[in-house]
């Protein structure tokens, strides 16, 4: 009697350990389902997009010392905290490295090697890798918007883009201080132009930003 009555506790526990598997199991895959499979792979690229600017930056700021690249490396990281916080959101795999310079996807990989090594030669040559990096990530910034439905990542998506804006203004007032004119390497003439005489946005970790004075 008690060894059948054991066998019972046993199987209601199994029973339930079974049914909060399942629950589990089965609101990771609806969460992960929610999310296209085009928009997944945007998520998981942001992340490494923006990791990729902040080893950059971190590298040429310990060869050059430059303020305004500590600076943008300390913003570019919580950039990186916010993609990684939607990547456990949705329950996704995060590609990024915790070694400063490896990354899992080979374009970018090729990339921080070309932009490192073009920063290497010279300070001002820093600063314009860092304006080639907001540019491009600016342009992934708008297409990744417009290939989403989901507010929460529009939202951040849009908080980026208003913080790469800023990045943008910055790299570009310490080449012009040099009594030099900053030209467009991605962008548009148009595009650049409407960027630095916007007004510049404060940002926040909620997706949401904000317009203040204006600046270039």
């Amino acid at each position: 009697m008690i060894f059948k009555l054991m066998d019972y506790r046993c199987g209601v526990v199994r029973s339930w350990l079974a049914l909060i598997l399942t629950i589990v199991v089965g609101n990771a895959w609806a969460q992960t389902a929610e999310l296209s499979t085009g928009e997944i792979q945007t998520l998981t690229f942001m992340r490494e997009e923006e990791k990729l600017a902040r080893d950059v930056y971190l590298t040429l700021n310990d060869i050059w010392a430059q303020p305004v690249l500590a600076n943008i490396a300390k913003s570019e990281q919580r950039h990186m905290d916010a993609m990684l916080a939607l990547l456990d959101q949705y329950r996704l795999a995060d590609p990024a490295s915790p070694e400063v310079g490896v990354f899992n996807n080979t374009d970018l990989q090729a990339l921080y090697e070309q932009l490192v090594a073009r920063g290497r030669q010279s300070a001002l040559e820093a600063l314009y890798v860092g304006a080639a990096i907001e540019e491009i990530d600016i342009l992934d910034l708008q297409r990744a918007i417009a290939e989403t439905n989901h507010t929460d990542l529009q939202q951040s998506y849009e908080n980026l883009l208003a913080g790469s804006n800023n990045h943008l203004r910055a790299f570009v007032r310490n080449i012009e201080n040099q009594g030099l004119v900053y030209e467009p390497q991605y962008l548009s003439v148009e595009q650049l132009e409407a960027i630095l005489t916007a007004p510049t946005q404060r940002t926040n970790p909620r997706g949401r930003n904000q317009n203040g004075r204006r600046g270039r």
